[in-house]
């Protein structure tokens, strides 16, 4: 089975990230906005969005109303919430290596 790996953490099957494509945009600047905060993958983001959904420190925003642009910390939900942090992670780092690549170009 292939897995999608974090740097010194245990893989996350990628049934769990393969399954979930999207995600609302909403939810996806949420996740960036945790993953931008710290820099972090799966399970330190998690423990970012939970801090910040407990502070409402994105747009004022609680557990219920994340919930309300999907973003649901329940068990049952991991393997969205998994996914679209593995999608963020990676997307964040892809443009970090466009951007390192253009200023040594430049």
């Amino acid at each position: 089975m292939a897995v999608v790996r974090e740097e010194g953490r245990d893989p996350a099957p990628a049934s769990a990230v393969a399954g979930t494509s999207g995600g609302s945009e909403e939810a996806l600047e949420f996740v960036r906005f945790c993953y931008r905060r710290r820099g972090l993958g799966w399970p330190e983001i998690y423990d970012e969005m939970c801090a910040a959904a407990a502070r409402g420190s994105w747009r004022g925003m609680s557990y219920d109303q994340l919930a309300g642009i999907g973003i649901r910390f329940s068990l049952g939900e991991m393997p969205a919430l998994l996914a679209l942090s593995t999608r963020v992670v990676e997307e964040e780092r892809a443009a970090r290596v466009v951007e390192r690549s253009r200023r040594e170009d430049a």
